[in-house]
């Protein structure tokens, strides 16, 4: 069997069926915000866990850096469901940000630069 690929869509909308489940509902934007930064330790945690110095203690119990990963994904999918912000737009918009913004801010495999582009347009 395939797996789906699931749009940010559709995991937004699988989101807001689970919580429209339970009479509490979401959560006000600074409790989720809370649960979000919690989140974000734990990633930090498991990271620092499997890539940095700090070993784990043998008490601690194993996770993935990927299950923490999805953690912050799907706290924040609650988030912006919850402040109804549509997580594909805001994406589309951001990306464009970053793609007129750093488009030569890092240096780039096809060795372009801001100059030798101007060149070409000339």
């Amino acid at each position: 069997m395939e797996k789906e690929n699931k749009t940010l869509a559709t995991m937004q909308s699988e989101v807001d069926d689970y919580i429209q489940q339970f009479k509490a509902g979401y959560f006000s934007p600074l409790t989720l915000l809370a649960r979000l930064t919690e989140e974000v330790g734990e990633l930090a945690r498991e990271v620092n866990h499997n890539y940095g110095e700090k070993t784990k203690k043998i008490s601690e119990p194993a996770k993935e850096v990927a299950e923490e990963l999805t953690d912050v994904l799907i706290t924040t999918i609650i988030m912006a469901n919850a402040l109804e912000i549509d997580l594909t737009q805001a994406f589309e918009t951001n990306m464009a940000k970053f793609r007129q913004r750093d488009h030569f801010r890092f240096e780039r495999k096809d060795g372009m630069t801001e100059e030798t582009k101007k060149g070409e347009e000339k």
